[in-house]
């Protein structure tokens, strides 16, 4: 008997092989086998990605237009202000100084005016009396005319001197909340070539705005008006809505890369939204609801040679037929000329009919990286398509169908970069 057990395990050994051969070589092996999804109604939602940072409506920078040491402060951060309220107080020993030399100039031009008009009232008389000459008589008007315009001077030089000792004083320009504060008391400010800020007021943080950086592959299709949603790291579970309320002109160009800046109206009630928030946008391109949808790789599937020819060649020779009708569904649909038809039947699905490859001729609508939307009499919720191959035939497809990845794509098919959708 221990000679006798080897051989079985030969023989076992031969049937194995024989059963994986005849799976492998047998008259089945070569007959692909599909992978079938269900076609099926829902929503299809169009979506471009882009990010973003929060700010405020408006954001006003608080400076001063003088220099001066800071002598008080008045407001701090995350104060609540109003228009007009004080904030800083700048040293005004010197403007004071500037202000009463000033004046003083002022009263000493307003004097010499005074003796130029009794100097001219006296020539004027003797003129009249023939006693001085025409040249006395031109100097005096000479005289007063200069006395006057020297107190003018004088008085344009007391108002800037006053005005610059109001300006002293920094009051809020708007109502808002002071979102920093960059002064101290005691710190020095030098308004030379630019006025310092003192300090940065948001006008109203109930009302923000998204400035969202959209690449130019995708800036065609934003809308002023389109629903946008995005989120923030802060609140990561919590998803916030917008509208998009202006897209901006002017390209910024990074690295050689061209966006464009898209304004998003956000409301923040709660003030839970704060300026210089990083946001994720998703915003809303196209929105379709309740609609026939196939999978977007049935409409990228394309048979293996030798499959599906029957299918498509009994639908050319119906169609010539039907003198230019085309079928669907067994009802003929006659259209201006084919080539509407074909431009309006711009996809195609295969569907399984008696173990056959059988094509669908569909008209596309909107798509996402997921689901396009089709219009078909040939295709109702529940049937179902191919959308790949199962199995060695997949992998050999895929192996024939690699392309340099250097190549330029062709146009069509899935949404792209930035894109996104459910």
């Amino acid at each position: 008997m221990k000679k006798i057990r080897p051989l079985w395990y030969i023989i076992a050994a031969v049937v194995v092989l024989a059963v994986l051969g005849w799976t492998l070589f047998g008259p089945d092996a070569a007959k692909p086998a599909y992978r079938l999804e269900r076609v099926d109604r829902g929503d299809i939602l169009v979506a471009i990605s882009a990010t973003g940072t929060l700010n405020a409506v408006t954001t006003v920078q608080v400076g001063s237009q003088v220099s001066g040491t800071i002598a008080r402060l008045y407001a701090d951060f995350n104060s609540d202000v109003r228009q007009g309220q004080l904030l800083a107080q700048l040293d005004p020993t010197f403007l004071q100084a500037t202000v009463s030399e000033q004046r003083a100039n002022m009263e000493r031009a307003s004097a010499q005016v005074h003796e130029a008009e009794r100097n001219f009232q006296r020539t004027s008389e003797l003129s009249a009396k023939s006693l001085v000459s025409m040249a006395d008589m031109d100097a005096a008007t000479t005289a007063l005319e200069s006395a006057k315009a020297t107190l003018r001077q004088t008085q344009a030089s007391l108002e800037r001197a006053e005005v610059n000792l109001r300006y002293a004083t920094i009051r809020a320009p708007i109502s808002g909340v002071v979102v920093s504060r960059n002064v101290d008391v005691g710190q020095t400010v030098a308004a030379s070539l630019q006025a310092p800020t003192l300090f940065t007021i948001a006008n109203d943080l109930r009302k923000m705005q998204v400035e969202a950086s959209v690449d130019e592959a995708d800036i065609g299709s934003v809308k002023t008006g389109q629903h946008v949603t995005f989120r923030v790291d802060a609140f990561a579970e919590e998803e916030f809505d917008g509208v998009v309320s202006q897209i901006r002109l002017a390209p910024v160009v990074t690295q050689n890369v061209v966006t464009y800046t898209v304004i998003i109206d956000v409301d923040n009630p709660r003030q839970k939204l704060m300026p210089g928030m990083t946001a994720t946008v998703s915003i809303e391109v196209a929105r379709r609801q309740d609609v026939l949808r196939v999978p977007l790789l049935a409409l990228r599937f394309t048979p293996p040679e030798g499959e599906g020819g029957e299918g498509t060649a009994a639908d050319t020779a119906r169609a010539r037929r039907s003198g230019g009708r085309r079928m669907e569904g067994g009802a003929p649909r006659r259209d201006a000329d084919s080539a509407g038809w074909r431009k309006r039947m711009n996809g195609k699905v295969w569907v399984l009919a008696g173990g056959k490859l059988k094509p669908v001729m569909v008209e596309r609508g909107v798509q996402n990286s997921r689901y396009a939307e089709v219009t078909t009499d040939r295709l109702k919720a529940g049937d179902e398509v191919v959308v790949g191959l199962v199995g060695v035939m997949a992998q050999n497809q895929a192996q024939s169908q690699t392309q340099n990845p250097f190549m330029p794509r062709m146009p069509g098919g899935g949404g792209g970069g930035g894109r996104r959708g459910n």
